[in-house]
């Protein structure tokens, strides 16, 4: 008697209309941020005149900006702070769900108390309604914004530490045509000296989008070509769908039929819709017995063609139906006796946890998987990467991605990025050298595009931008060390790597609604060209410490919002006071094969002489850092003397020494010459000064890094 219909399409509504809604109140505060994802700034709005912000997983095609619309994710998790602490609310709850934002600084209750009395305190109001479920809420207390994210990792868990390749740069397109299409973009990138880990392969690598196929005129030899990459450090990335082929020659579609295991319909049949491959079904992931048949496919017994070496992009897992509602799954389907409108923004999560379950599988548990994700929900971190869907080739896209990463890093979903370039469109040099800047600082570091596009691999530009977009993908494999070390310390307490500038400075309010830069660690404030034709950057520096351009060493004592240069050729970037970074300056075609070299380390100086930073080193792939085959270190600079001690003993030796130590704006030395004392005995390097950049490097202490040591210049 419920059953509506509309747009061609009817749903049952079994059990009649439902909701369940709650209004929560932040008080003494202006901003939250989350529930992503929204293409839409980083401190949400006020919706009181516009539609409400919208948690529903769709595949939405060329998605709009400064938008409340629903995307590919939903992860229903705010976060309000203020200079008085923060604080974290979580519903758990995966039906469709809409958020309303008051924030005119006054609550109703405020408002009316005004007329007769001084003004309350300040607070912004959110009026939250899902379609179906219970009330299942958890409220952090922080007191600070790294204390809500432990909060929240300890109830939906913490992103696992990645392989160092999943780090790395990926070069990706629908589609690369054939075998020797990868071999020769593979051998391009030796060829103009840019760092490269990771090829990728969209769906017409398949036979006829089967999954867990190959089309063997184009791929004749799948694992050569694996092979190939593997030798030179390099991995592949093929995808694999959701939606299942109906096709009786199809092993996957026989299984997964005569076993039961897809989503049902009312009366109980098989439900089909339609997507890349045709007339397609959608196996039943909440069932667990789904998941591991599907984990099994990926057993290299199975997927024939693939190898160890071979990892996993799940797209199009909202789920993407081409014919049904939105573009997604009608909500009175049954995934036994669940009905789909009660966990639809789940789905995708379930997805992954099969994929993911079947690289352990494949590997015997001792390699770290890698699986990229569209959709996603709360706890969609402990199996997937995730990326900001189908963006364009525009400046607003570009200047997008940081709030998009941002909100989905305080929600859980640290290992984040974007579309270098933009998904849809052909960019112009200058958009696409100024997106490889930015993107090399944030987590998930890879370019794609639409199989109608351009052909936009580096050196299809000019020569002076493919050498600026080699400066920017060597920017991050320099980096690799210190964003490493920022993955490995998320797993441990949640804290992500990409961090909005409060979270390192919670106490400057000026930093609360700023957009367009963001922390990486607490260490480099990053703030990229945004807008075309620009040449400078309005730079906001939080706090009152120092601040060290990385480029030029140059050491600013600044405060508040500067305009600073940006040429073409730079991305403003600097190190903060008081901390230490860890490189390695010998960048090599892949990270694999710089996993050895050795360390040098940044030392930039706070106001009263002092610094520290930490680094992270192990096998880089499998999970002996479980048992304590890693290394975890704390550095401290202290007016002229360094030292390096254990966070945690000792559990593997490591052939990597440190190769210099570099200590930014400092005074010139006593001497030209630095005392290193180490288990090994007391040795001297030598020290040197550059009184223009006020440098103080001390070149090759020699010491290896998986001992305690000390250095005094």
């Amino acid at each position: 008697m419920w059953e509506e219909s509309y747009g061609g399409h009817s749903d049952s509504k079994p059990n009649g209309p439902t909701a369940v809604a709650m209004d929560f109140t932040f008080a003494g505060l202006d901003n939250v941020y989350g529930i992503p994802q929204h293409a839409d700034t980083f401190s949400l709005k006020d919706t009181s005149t516009t539609d409400p912000y919208r948690l529903y997983n769709l595949d939405v095609f060329e998605y709009e900006l400064w938008n409340p619309m629903a995307l590919y994710a939903s992860i229903p998790f705010m976060m309000g702070h203020s200079a008085k602490g923060s604080v974290g609310l979580f519903w758990l709850n995966a039906a469709e769900g809409f958020i309303d934002i008051k924030k005119d600084g006054q609550g109703l209750l405020g408002s009316v108390s005004s007329m007769f009395s001084a003004k309350t305190e300040k607070q912004v109001d959110t009026f939250w309604m899902f379609e179906s479920g219970i009330m299942d809420m958890f409220i952090m207390m922080g007191p600070t914004p790294k204390d809500i994210s432990r909060q929240y990792g300890s109830l939906t868990g913490n992103t696992p530490l990645p392989q160092e390749f999943a780090i790395a740069y990926h070069q990706c397109r629908w589609n690369y045509n054939d075998q020797e299409d990868v071999n020769m973009v593979e051998a391009k990138f030796d060829e103009h000296d840019i760092p490269m880990d990771v090829m990728w392969l969209d769906i017409e690598h398949t036979d006829g989008k089967k999954y867990f196929t190959w089309d063997t005129r184009k791929f004749p030899d799948s694992v050569a070509m694996i092979e190939n990459l593997s030798s030179h450090g390099r991995k592949l990335v093929t995808i694999v769908d959701p939606h299942i082929k109906k096709d009786s020659g199809y092993w996957v579609h026989n299984d997964l039929s005569s076993k039961g295991l897809y989503v049902k319909n009312q009366d109980g049949g098989d439900y089909e819709g339609w997507c890349w491959p045709g007339a397609s079904y959608y196996p039943d992931f909440l069932n667990a017995e789904a998941r591991d048949y599907f984990a099994e496919q990926y057993k290299l017994s199975v997927y024939k063609g693939s190898t160890l070496d071979c990892y996993t992009w799940n797209d199009m897992n909202e789920p993407s139906v081409f014919n049904g509602p939105e573009v997604t799954m009608a909500k009175d389907k049954m995934h036994g006796e669940v009905e789909h409108r009660d966990m639809h923004n789940m789905y995708g999560m379930v997805y992954t946890m099969a994929t993911h379950k079947g690289h352990l599988i494949r590997s015997e548990n001792t390699l770290r998987p890698f699986v990229l994700t569209r959709s996603a929900y709360a706890g969609s971190q402990r199996y997937a990467a995730i990326w900001t869907g189908d963006n364009t080739a525009e400046w607003g896209h570009l200047e997008a991605s940081i709030p998009m990463c941002l909100s989905l890093s305080i929600a859980g979903m640290g290992f984040c990025g974007a579309d270098i370039g933009g998904f849809f469109g052909n960019p112009d040099g200058e958009l696409f050298v100024r997106w490889y800047q930015a993107a090399a600082f944030q987590p998930f570091f890879r370019s794609h595009a639409h199989i109608d596009t351009k052909r936009r691999e580096p050196w299809l530009y000019s020569a002076g931008e493919m050498a600026l977009i080699r400066t920017a993908v060597r920017s991050r494999y320099a980096l690799l060390p210190l964003w490493y070390t920022l993955f490995y310390e998320q797993e441990q307490d949640g804290t992500p790597p990409m961090r909005p500038l409060w979270y390192e400075f919670p106490e400057d309010e000026g930093s609360y609604a700023k957009e367009g830069s963001h922390m990486v660690g607490s260490s480099l404030l990053v703030a990229p060209v945004l807008t075309k034709g620009s040449t400078q950057v309005n730079v906001y520096f939080p706090g009152s410490t120092l601040w060290y351009d990385i480029w030029s060493h140059q050491k600013l004592d600044v405060s508040g919002s500067i305009n600073y240069a940006a040429p073409y050729e730079k991305i403003p970037v600097f190190q903060r006071g008081g901390t230490i970074i860890p490189r390695r300056e010998r960048v090599r075609r892949s990270a694999a094969l710089m996993h050895d070299d050795p360390i040098t380390l940044v030392v930039a100086p706070d106001k009263e002489g002092k610094a520290s930073g930490t680094l992270y080193l192990d096998d880089g792939k499998s999970f002996a850092y479980q048992q304590g085959a890693k290394l975890y270190m704390q550095f401290t600079w202290d007016n002229g003397k360094m030292e390096s001690k254990m966070i945690s003993p000792a559990g593997m030796s490591t052939p990597v020494w440190l190769e210099r130590v570099l200590v930014l704006g400092s005074a010139p030395p006593p001497g030209q010459v630095a005392t290193v004392s180490s288990p090994s005995g007391t040795s001297s390097a030598q020290a040197s000064y550059d009184y223009t950049t006020q440098v103080l490097t001390v070149r090759r202490p020699g010491v290896k890094l998986d001992m305690e040591w000390t250095i005094r210049v």
